[in-house]
């Protein structure tokens, strides 16, 4: 019987952790439209009316002028001028506008909040995957890195640890993957975890790890370095190595 992570062919989630924090651009119409906010805070729909035609005015004006035409911040100034236009038209007689009660205004706070934590939450995935790969590389150099047991998140720093040798693969780090899955070491000894997998490794290291599984199956014992053939075929062929490993389950689930 194959498991889920020896023949699936899911697409890889991106790596998005980087070391550069993501800068929020700037948005011109935003910054227009809280100025309206502002300056309408306490205006009734009189008052707000004539602002409106100011605005008018000002686009009309603007609009004379090549420079201006494409001026995103006015155009967001006038439509929001427009808006509390009808906003006030439609409400009690009396009624100021107060931003702090507008459902609009609310609505896009509330949405400029989820997208600041997630970007604090992708500054800290970045600095956690950052200090990881620096922790695998040490080990690497103490010629420990086997000795190591994987942790939830190491697809991404293998991708980190490639991005960082100018997108080569760093074989020991795939070979070092491959057999943690194989034996379930690690975080792999979840099925979630070995499920996910899936989509999160390359193609050559699931199919070395499938392959290793069958034979330390077909020879119990055996070391892991005479097994070294399996990389090598798993890297130049992962589609043969893949389907190898399949025929060796079949043939097992048969015998058994």
């Amino acid at each position: 019987m194959s498991t889920p992570w020896q023949t699936r062919r899911a697409p890889r989630r991106p790596f998005a952790a980087r070391a550069a924090a993501p800068r929020e651009p700037v948005d011109p119409a935003r910054i227009g439209r809280r100025v309206v906010r502002r300056r309408a805070k306490g205006m009734d729909a009189g008052a707000v009316a004539a602002a409106l035609e100011d605005a008018r005015f000002d686009a009309r004006q603007n609009s004379r002028h090549e420079d201006l035409v494409d001026d995103e911040r006015g155009r967001a100034e006038l439509a929001e001028w427009e808006r509390l236009d009808q906003l006030l038209a439609a409400a009690p007689v009396g009624t100021v506008y107060d931003p702090d009660t507008d459902t609009v205004v609310q609505a896009e706070l509330a949405a400029e909040a989820a997208a600041a934590a997630a970007r604090e939450a992708e500054l800290r995935e970045a600095a956690r995957v950052a200090a990881r790969a620096d922790e695998l590389q040490a080990l690497r150099e103490l010629h420990a890195l086997e000795q190591t047991e994987p942790r939830d998140g190491d697809e991404a720093v293998r991708d980190e640890l490639a991005r960082r040798a100018g997108g080569y693969v760093q074989a020991d780090v795939d070979v070092w993957l491959a057999r943690a899955l194989a034996a379930h070491r690690g975080h792999y000894a979840d099925p979630a975890a070995r499920e996910a997998a899936a989509g999160l490794l390359p193609p050559p290291v699931l199919a070395h790890a499938a392959l290793l599984a069958e034979l330390v199956r077909l020879v119990p014992g055996v070391d892991m370095d005479q097994l070294a053939f399996a990389a090598r075929l798993a890297t130049t062929e992962p589609e043969a190595a893949g389907d190898l490993a399949a025929l060796l389950s079949r043939a097992r689930s048969g015998a058994s």
